[in-house]
């Protein structure tokens, strides 16, 4: 009989690859030891969705690496695997980031700091960014779209802990919180995204 992998096994999977998989390199910062995730159980609670927000823009470049030659802010290295609530890994799924750049402003012209990406065969994603900044009325986040050919599955956001706007923040939700480890100058994030599909 098939077991799911625990979240916590998928993890091993992934950081034993290196950090590898849609970026194509792997990465000292994705293999450094962060918090296990819980465990997978079947039936888990999806992930919350959210708004989208008035700055979403449709067709994004594919691209693992949103980072700007004249970006000053932290970079942030951004991981994790798109699950269902049976704990099956979803390939080939589009993750859709974008976020703010260090000014707190958004590119509504072009597509600085916007892109997408498909999962891997054990659903994992990885994209190298920047840490967002402060802007009036929201704490620090990214936003989300995974999708599949002809269904948007999530919109959210994904949030910072320690944060001090979290508190002030109508939107902020706990359960969105990544797990945070710094590698110098470079943070590691990760979250692992729960799909409403079986």
């Amino acid at each position: 009989m098939y077991e799911h992998p625990s979240r916590r096994a998928v993890l091993k999977t992934a950081l034993a690859a290196g950090g590898a998989g849609l970026t194509g390199e792997p990465t000292a910062v994705l293999a450094q030891e962060l918090p296990p995730t819980p465990a997978c159980h079947d039936g888990d609670e999806p992930s919350h969705p959210q708004i989208e927000g008035p700055f979403y823009k449709p067709r994004s470049p594919e691209r693992a690496d949103l980072l700007e030659p004249s970006a000053r802010a932290r970079v942030a290295e951004l991981s994790g695997t798109v699950l269902t609530r049976s704990c099956r890994p979803m390939p080939r799924v589009i993750v859709d980031l974008w976020h703010a750049d260090e000014k707190g402003d958004y590119d509504n012209s072009g597509f600085k700091y916007r892109g997408h990406l498909l999962t891997d065969n054990a659903g994992r994603f990885s994209f190298r960014t920047i840490v967002p900044a402060l802007y009036p009325g929201r704490t620090r986040h990214y936003h989300f779209k995974i999708i599949s050919p002809g269904r948007q599955l999530l919109t959210t956001q994904l949030y910072f802990p320690d944060e001090p706007m979290n508190a002030r923040d109508d939107l902020f939700d706990r359960a969105l919180l990544m797990q945070v480890a710094q590698a110098g100058e470079v943070m590691s994030a990760r979250f692992n995204f729960v799909i409403n599909v079986r």
